[in-house]
């Protein structure tokens, strides 16, 4: 059996349960596609959430095959060194998810190893200015937004070659929810997010909160309940009472926290409505959110802001586009009356294009690497 080593943050992503389904839909897409899979994570500092990586890793069957490691290679939970390196050694892929795998012994280890960015604009930004984003060491480059690297994208390519890829889903983990009526629109989202706003080549691009702010009248010109798992912070309190006036029923985002919690949440919701980043949005990225795989994966038609992905993507039924409010207000109330079409639509599009077999084809391909 082929050994692939998958890295990326699921410790650091303490509490943010849909962050943690990222990375390990990932590793658990390739242990579906007949891979042996090896976890990997790297912590800069210790006092990190090491129960958060034990409990994820038995979660999703990795006990026995994962590490969590130190800034030097030091061991902190799992595997042993020795293991891991002698694991790492069989390895003809290692996928770094976002970079966050630095130390290089364990890097040199594997055949081939691919940069996987998922978070088009601030990858390709940092790295022009000159910060490190851990793209050295790489034989590969793959990005979630499909227009990065091409003509269609603005953004600043640093020499690299970078080859589009989509998020999977194993779809039997995201079996259609329950519930043949429409109930209410819902995202997850961080009002303002970890990072500042982005500047390049003479151009500020707006956070989400920005893009959110132009949409605020989609409730009230719907007449539908729409609901955000939303964090945001008290100083933003102008930002939540003008939610509120605007119909948006916000809930605890630790609601959200867990894995578990993360799934049960989309499965019960009605469709997804969510904006993108700005830099996303401005630099036509081609990003796709993994989350509204997941809503697609259940049945659950998505009203998603246009990056640019509807240049690779069927949008219409199941994925309905917008770039404007007055395309919101109308793909919410074509999805809500014709609803069953548009779930049927929805689980569709997930197992076309975003089940394993597809969505990393171009990762494998890329790299040489058979089951």
């Amino acid at each position: 059996m082929t050994t692939v080593v998958v890295s990326g943050a699921v410790a650091n992503k303490h509490g943010q349960g849909g962050s943690i389904w990222v990375r390990m839909s990932w590793a658990e897409a390739l242990r579906q596609l007949g891979f042996d899979v090896v976890f990997v994570e790297q912590l800069e500092d210790h006092p990190a959430k090491t129960d958060t990586f034990a409990t994820v890793m038995e979660e999703f069957g990795f006990r026995g095959s994962a590490a969590l490691i130190g800034p030097r290679g030091e061991p902190l939970l799992g595997m042993s060194r020795p293991e891991l390196m002698a694991r790492a050694g069989e390895a003809e892929l290692l996928v770094n998810l976002g970079g966050h795998l630095r130390w290089r012994p364990l890097l040199r280890r594997a055949r081939r190893r691919a940069f996987v960015d998922l978070d088009p604009g601030f990858t390709q930004i940092w790295h022009a200015q000159g910060h490190d984003v851990g793209l050295a060491g790489h034989d590969l480059y793959f990005s979630v937004g499909e227009n990065v690297g091409t003509r269609r994208c603005k953004l600043p390519t640093g020499g690299i070659r970078w080859r589009s890829i989509r998020q999977p889903v194993v779809l039997e983990r995201w079996p259609v929810g329950e519930g043949d009526e429409f109930s209410r629109f819902t995202t997850v989202a961080n009002w303002r997010g970890p990072y500042g706003r982005l500047s390049w080549a003479g151009r500020t691009y707006g956070l989400k909160l920005h893009e959110f702010r132009r949409f605020l009248g989609v409730p009230g010109a719907v007449g539908l309940p729409f609901e955000l798992a939303l964090g945001i912070d008290p100083a933003d309190w102008a930002d939540s009472a003008r939610l509120d006036e605007q119909g948006w029923r916000i809930v605890d985002p630790r609601i959200v926290a867990d894995t578990s919690d993360f799934r049960r949440f989309i499965r019960t919701s009605g469709a997804e409505f969510s904006v993108a980043q700005g830099v996303y949005v401005e630099t036509h990225s081609g990003w796709f959110s993994d989350r509204t795989v997941r809503y697609l994966a259940s049945g659950r038609p998505a009203l998603v802001q246009d990056t640019g992905f509807s240049d690779h993507l069927p949008v219409g039924e199941g994925l309905v586009a917008f770039r404007n409010l007055e395309e919101a207000v109308n793909g919410a109330r074509r999805i809500v009356e014709s609803y069953e079409r548009h779930r049927a639509a929805a689980r569709q599009l997930a197992e076309e294009y975003f089940a394993p077999e597809r969505a990393l084809a171009p990762l494998l391909d890329a790299a040489e690497v058979a089951q």
